[in-house]
């Protein structure tokens, strides 16, 4: 048995036959992990106790012929800015290096309830700051497609560990493409339900109104299986929505004769390159083969969305970061003889470099005399920004784009030139700032065997549709393309 190739729907037809125990199956991606990941980088820490106990209770339930849930014995890894009780949450940041949280993310405990066995946390840019996984507080995580090649950002981690096989699946956190694009990196889905859709409740904030969880998987299947388990309303979480959860598995099946594909023009000009370019292109086509109808549509405050995103975010995290000073828990810096002190010490050592200079954008962009010309004037322009989804969608059922303007880039490529990094999320940061839902699928490879994404795009809350199109893609052979 192949851990590395393992789905959801293969674990439990391994488990329901009684070809391998749950207990096995942990100790199996355990060992790959202890194997892989010093050289990979993806986990910063295990859980091996909390794991075996929940896959021992999995096989409890198999020996006694209940029925299953639908996670049952799958391995799952969690994103390190996701809290999980009594496991190391650091956010990739020394400046929680000793943190335990005392509860669980309601995303980590529903997996749980779903009889997941929850493996450990993986690597991240710190606080979820980055691109590359090279922000790190600890070490930079690395792509199993090239190990001299970055897995994407934030994410990386999460990424890099379904791709290699060690975990089925990953959860992950989306802000402006964190999900997305190391999905895309690494040749694996990755999906962003719409804001509110997932419950935030246990993920340590970084720009709030922008910060989604969702799942990193090898199938569009996994992926649809994994939003079915965390999707839904959260009396812990204000922002959660409402709203009924549809069966994302049943929904696969339907036939996308039919469908209206948008193509929007302003995500195919200048910094694309050419051979994502041409197959994002090759599985446009493909999705026509399948009788969807594809027409060119506008997005035209596109090219303002980085800015946009660059100023909103930053404030928001300037505002969720001051709560780390020192005084209540994390880092504090012990030689210092007076409040302030303790204030600069502590922030000074325990952030890194991209977690200072977001935290100072930020503060800026709020500050008496900028909030208007900046702040304010960035939230007028998102507004711009959703209303260029909803009109598209109003002439379309999806939008299709590429998920990142090149392939996966060399590990220190970007890292001194901040502004180069931001446009790695050029394609991907519209979609939180619209609040839609997003995914990213594998969309065959380049000629040095560099993977490719291929982004998909639907209405709030029609996540039912995004899976749809995905799953037709990848079964149609959209993701050896």
């Amino acid at each position: 048995m192949d851990v590395a190739t393992l789905t959801i729907e293969k674990v439990q037809e391994l488990l329901r036959g009684r070809a391998v125990t749950a207990r096995e199956l942990a100790e199996q991606h355990l060992a790959r992990i202890e194997a892989r990941n010093r050289e990979l980088g993806a986990f910063l820490s295990l859980c091996p106790e909390r794991a075996l106990a929940q896959a021992e209770g999995i096989d409890r339930k198999i020996s006694a012929g209940e029925l299953l849930p639908p996670l049952a014995g799958v391995p799952v890894a969690i994103k390190d800015v996701i809290v999980t009780r009594g496991v190391p949450t650091t956010a990739g940041s020394r400046i929680l290096e000793n943190y335990r949280p005392p509860y669980d993310a309601t995303a980590v405990a529903r997996l749980e309830q779903a009889g997941a066995v929850i493996l450990g946390k993986t690597n991240c840019d710190e606080f979820a700051m980055g691109s590359s996984t090279e922000n790190s507080g600890y070490f930079p995580c690395r792509n199993p497609a090239d190990l001299e090649r970055v897995p994407g950002g934030s994410s990386g981690g999460s990424a890099a560990a379904v791709a290699d096989g060690l975990a089925v699946a990953a959860l992950g956190s989306d802000t402006g493409g964190s999900i997305r694009q190391p999905a895309g990196f690494c040749g694996i889905v990755g999906l962003m339900g719409t804001y509110g859709r997932v419950s935030r409740y246990g993920l340590i904030a970084f720009a709030s109104s922008l910060d989604h969880i969702g799942p990193l998987t090898r199938t569009v299947r996994d992926a649809a299986v994994m939003l079915g388990v965390i999707a839904g309303r959260d009396p812990n979480d204000s922002t959660s929505a409402d709203v009924p959860v549809p069966d994302y598995a049943a929904a696969l099946e339907r036939p996308v004769r039919g469908l209206k594909l948008g193509v929007p023009k302003e995500y195919f000009g200048a910094g694309l390159d050419a051979e994502v370019r041409a197959q994002v292109e090759k599985g446009i086509a493909r999705l026509g083969e399948l009788g969807c109808e594809v027409r060119e549509v506008s997005l035209p405050h596109t090219d303002f969305a980085i800015a946009c995103y660059y100023i909103i975010a930053t404030a928001e995290a300037s505002s969720n970061l001051a709560r780390y000073d020192g005084v209540r828990y994390a880092l504090r810096a012990p030689e210092a003889e007076t409040l302030e002190a303790m204030y600069h010490r502590t922030r000074g050592r325990g952030f890194g470099a991209e977690v200072k200079r977001r935290i100072m954008l930020g503060t800026y962009a709020l500050s008496a005399g900028y909030y208007e010309a900046y702040y304010l004037k960035a939230q007028k322009v998102r507004a711009l920004l959703y209303r260029d989804f909803v009109e598209a969608f109003q002439q379309v059922d999806a939008i299709v784009t590429p998920t990142s303007p090149t392939p996966a880039f060399k590990l220190g490529e970007k890292t001194d030139d901040p502004l180069e990094m931001y446009l790695a999320d050029i394609y991907t940061v519209t979609g939180d700032l619209a609040g839609v839902p997003g995914l990213s699928v594998p969309c065959g490879k380049t000629k040095a065997g560099l993977p490719v994404g291929l982004q998909l795009f639907t209405r709030h809350f029609d996540e039912a549709r995004l899976l749809q199109l995905a799953h037709a893609f990848e079964e149609a052979g959209g993701f050896a393309l």
